[in-house]
């Protein structure tokens, strides 16, 4: 067994597709096909089935997968656990955001501000929905995140709070509820509610709270970016279930108190505990110091890397 196969085999999962694995490594499709039929007669079963139009992983890679992510893993932190003793910090720092960040955080400063001080460093930056964005960092596909966070955070991942916010009810300034400083969750009920999709924290604070009062929330439209959300309500579509400050931000939108029960949600900066490479626990270091720099509300730190 080969460290090359293995990262074949991480590729083709990742990519889905042996075609597409070998376009991201830059090498050619038939030698990805090769090694990992290699790999399969060494263990003895296919690790993909290739039955489909798309690549899946059968039983026997599932189980593979996380081993070689692990070994890889492994082999790349002491190859930077010495470049760091040189004092010559190298290596790759897979970040993901929730798709409004840049309206919450000074992204641009924190990782320009890295890399000054780590040239060497390749960063990367992927946007996703919080629930993914979480899995990842647990399986390894990202080093960090910045990701919504309605309650606990999975097993395994230490949290930085980089914004606390409540939730509020955002409407038209010609709707019923307009004249009104706050309302009841259950109020709502039956009217249009205008949300983030599913996986994100917002959406989740919000089913969890519509739960907790006894009903189902009549979504009438979901968008990925908060502002979107803000622009449908100012036309009277419904009501919008937006941070405080953003709905604040906007004159053609009243804002209610959520209460029976108030709604939060936060924005938190996440990373694996105890598995991180010496180049992300330098940018986990740095992200930790410039976030408490801006002045964090609360830090639910429970790993300092």
């Amino acid at each position: 067994m080969e460290l090359r196969q293995l990262e074949y085999l991480v590729a083709v999962a990742d990519e889905g597709g042996f075609t597409r694995a070998a376009t991201a490594l830059h090498v050619a499709q038939p030698g990805v096909s090769a090694q990992i039929r290699q790999l399969e007669r060494e263990l003895g079963q296919p690790l993909f089935d290739r039955s489909g139009r798309t690549v899946r992983l059968t039983e026997a890679g599932e189980a593979v997968l996380p081993y070689a992510r692990a070994a890889l893993e492994a082999v790349a932190g002491a190859r930077l656990a010495v470049q760091e003793l040189t004092g010559l910090l190298r290596g790759r720092v897979a970040i993901g955001t929730v798709t409004s960040l840049g309206t919450d955080m000074n992204l641009p400063g924190l990782l320009a501000g890295f890399h000054d001080r780590h040239p060497g460093v390749e960063i990367t930056l992927g946007e996703d929905t919080s629930d993914r964005l979480l899995n990842g960092v647990q399986d390894g596909r990202y080093d960090l995140a910045f990701a919504g966070l309605a309650g606990r955070a999975p097993d395994g991942i230490g949290t930085q709070t980089v914004i606390d916010a409540a939730l509020v009810a955002a409407v038209a300034h010609g709707d019923e509820l307009a004249g009104r400083a706050s309302v009841r969750l259950r109020t709502l009920e039956g009217r249009p509610l205008i949300v983030l999709p599913p996986g994100t924290g917002i959406r989740t604070a919000v089913d969890a709270g519509c739960a907790a009062a006894g009903f189902r929330p009549r979504v009438a439209f979901e968008a990925g970016n908060p502002e979107v959300l803000a622009l449908l309500a100012e036309q009277g579509l419904g009501v919008a279930l937006l941070p405080a400050a953003l709905a604040a931000s906007r004159p053609g939108l009243h804002a209610l108190t959520v209460t029976r029960p108030a709604l939060r949600s936060r924005l938190v900066l996440a990373w694996r505990v105890g598995a991180a490479s010496p180049a992300a626990r330098a940018f986990t270091r740095h992200a930790r110091a410039f976030l408490a720099g801006d002045g964090v509300t609360r830090s639910e730190a429970r790993d300092r890397p």
